[in-house]
Order: C-alpha cells, then structure tokens, then sequence
C-alpha cells in the first residue's frame, strides 16, 4: 500500500455518463450535476493537500477545478491515468450509451488481454501497465495526495491493491463482473489506507 494517505476521486457526472450522445467519449465534460458534485467533492477537502494528481481527461479536469480554486498553492500533476480506453473512438463516433453497450459487451466476451479495436485504443496489457506505473509512482509520495480520475482506472487499482493485478482473461472477468455489480459513484472518494480501501 503506499505509505502516505492517498484520496481517489472519480469525476463528476460527465455527458457521456449522462447518457447523451457525444463525438469523444474522452472530452466529454460535466453536466450541471457534475459540476454540483464536484463543488461537493472539493468541500471535502479540508486538509490541503501537498499533491493533486489529475487525469488528462476534460472531466477530470473540471472536476478537480474546485479543489485547485480552494487550495491554489498545491502543486499540480497530470499523470496517465485517463479511463480504460478499450473501445476505438472512430468506431462509438457519435454514440451514446445504449448505442456503445453492445460493442463494450463484445469486447469483454473476448476475454483477450492482447485485443486492441483501432488504432485509437489500448489493450488490456496495457491499461495494466499504466496501473503498474500508477503504483510504483504513488509509493513514492509523501503527505496527502489526492489523485481525480475515472471510477475504471480505480476501480481496477482497488482489485489490485485486493488480490494483485494478472493480466489473465480470469481477471479481465473478474475485475469486469465487479466494475458492472459495484461501480464507484460519479464524485465518490476512495481512501486509500494501509488495511485497504474504503469509501470516505
């Protein structure tokens, strides 16, 4: 577990989330609701934190919007740690949710960690990899670090934390069948402690 206290905290409602269509999923920013929760979600943030780590995503970057204006000093980082990437974008174009549910469904019938599905996607393998490195990165912090991503992202770094992360078609369902019955909210904050991790 990393040595210092560490808050994940998923974005905002986004458009996507809220089931409107959109050109990239990717840049999709925050609906009025989004942005009520991340308002809440800065509010929470009573302690300044000595680092804010944000995704380079558009709701990411809306929803730690709050927390930079409350405590304007804290040093700043962009890591990669933007959502699970699976699905091309030149393939969902223009999608909403429905209209993406079967290709995501397909996807992860495939249980193929290696299966990319364009050129603008990435494999399993590899949003493994970027977790690996979300680790190894965090446990050299110190202080309160507070990281704003994507429920996937951290949802997946909590399975790992839990039981290790394999890059297996078994984990791939594992971790899916998980991610589906028990998502993290849209503003949900995860602490990160040395016997786990909890909801705050």
């Amino acid at each position: 577990m990393p040595p210092s206290p560490v808050w994940l905290i998923r974005h905002g409602e986004s458009t996507a989330n809220a089931g409107l269509m959109t050109r990239n999923a990717s840049a999709s920013p925050l609906t009025a609701r989004g942005r009520e929760q991340a308002e809440r979600t800065a509010a929470k943030v009573v302690t300044r934190p000595d680092l804010l780590i944000v995704s380079p995503m558009q709701r990411a970057i809306e929803t730690a919007a709050p927390i930079v204006a409350r405590w304007p000093d804290v040093p700043q980082e962009t890591w990669p740690i933007q959502e699970f990437t699976y699905l091309s974008h030149a393939k969902v174009h223009g999608l909403n949710v429905a209209g993406r549910r079967p290709m995501a469904s397909a996807y992860w019938q495939r249980e193929n960690p290696d299966y990319v599905d364009g050129d603008d996607a990435e494999s399993f393998t590899h949003f493994a990899r970027r977790l690996q490195a979300f680790h190894e990165r965090l446990l050299q912090q110190t202080g309160f670090v507070v990281v704003v991503g994507h429920g996937q992202f951290f949802h997946a770094y909590k399975t790992a934390l839990a039981r290790g992360l394999e890059v297996s078609p078994q984990w791939m369902r594992e971790f899916r069948r998980a991610d589906l019955v028990t998502p993290l909210s849209n503003g949900e904050i995860l602490v990160v402690e040395p016997a786990g991790i909890v909801l705050a």
